[in-house]
């Protein structure tokens, strides 16, 4: 099973770049540009990735993000996941990133997104891997602070896919960024948004109805309302699941007890994805592994859950086609 799921042709649709930064990479930015970080050692950083919850998370994540701080900086952050991502047959990723992370920091939107783009290209024309980005706006934040980041977005809409949304989830429900998320999507925005993680079923209603969000970045806590469930299903809308941060984070204590497999067999548009890999202890194939392992997925199954992120993607029907052509012949020759 461990070399079925390798070979697997793979779609990733939730991945933040930011929390790709592995702490050798982290080490060696922080020594380049002489920020001063917390951790005296790789193996204390490491120690440090122990998370009671969603927050707990964040103060690390942000954190990290300081070394961040010219064009190459952000080329080699990309460069580094998507070197990574290429070596676990992921053909093709949609990747948040956190502007506002950067420009609080006095970071230009400009140096951020010019280092991902220029990266996004070398890895295209080097390894083949396709990509998109999709911004997103820190909900912890005001709504008024996302609407000034939409504006410094405009200039590189042509770079921009999408628009999401991240960060702190509990008492901050997506209704309060629909006026953002109405003037994204006059400007060619596609959007997207967490939703369901720590927050209730109530915010998936909210991020659908209310930002028009095209799929429900984790969307866990569906089960929790069966109304919300049998619309999903009927709707075909797209949740980019991610089982180890779900453990990570404590939203489930096991990964036996996690819903992926049951809301898969209900006929949800599931798709597995990394989210802070660094973090949270794997990429795509340690996420794949982890959920067949546990929750004892098919062949068939984990076929259909790479058939599902294919769906979902917001690739051309080009594109679309050739990859399931690829995962196709490979289901053909593997089970």
């Amino acid at each position: 099973m461990q070399s079925f799921i390798e070979g697997l042709p793979k779609v990733e649709l939730h991945l933040h770049i930011e929390g790709t930064l592995e702490p050798e990479l982290m080490f060696k930015l922080a020594e380049r540009n002489r920020v001063q970080l917390s951790y005296k050692t790789i193996e204390e950083v490491r120690k440090a990735y122990q998370f009671n919850n969603l927050q707990t998370f964040l103060d690390i994540y942000y954190q990290g993000a300081q070394v961040l701080q010219n064009e190459q900086d952000f080329y080699d952050l990309a460069w580094a996941y998507f070197s990574k991502a290429h070596s676990q047959n992921v053909r093709h990723a949609e990747i948040f990133f956190d502007p506002q992370t950067h420009t609080a920091r006095g970071i230009p939107f400009e140096t951020v997104i010019s280092g991902l783009r220029k990266a996004q290209e070398d890895a295209e024309q080097k390894t083949g891997l396709s990509s998109r980005l999709i911004m997103c706006f820190l909900r912890h934040l005001s709504p008024e602070e996302a609407l000034d980041t939409l504006e410094e977005a405009k200039p590189f809409r042509k770079w921009i896919t999408g628009v999401g949304l991240d960060s702190s989830e509990q008492g901050r429900p997506p209704a309060l960024f629909q006026k953002v998320y109405e003037q994204a999507e006059a400007a060619g925005f596609l959007p997207v948004a967490h939703a369901g993680e720590e927050g209730p079923a109530e915010y998936v209603w909210e991020a659908l109805q209310l930002l028009k969000s095209r799929r429900i970045d984790h969307g866990v806590r569906s089960t929790d309302d069966p109304e919300l469930i049998q619309y999903l299903i009927r709707e075909q809308i797209p949740l980019t699941v991610c089982p180890l941060s779900n453990i990570k984070l404590r939203v489930f204590q096991t990964m036996k007890e996690h819903n992926l497999r049951r809301m898969l067999q209900m006929g949800v548009c599931v798709t597995i994805n990394s989210d802070d890999p660094a973090y949270f202890g794997g990429y795509m194939n340690e996420n794949f592994l982890a959920a067949q392992r546990d929750l004892e997925l098919t062949k068939d199954e984990l076929v259909k859950l790479s058939a599902n992120a294919i769906k979902a993607s917001f690739i051309d029907e080009n594109a679309r086609q050739v990859l399931t052509a690829e995962l196709n012949e490979y289901y053909r020759k593997n089970v």
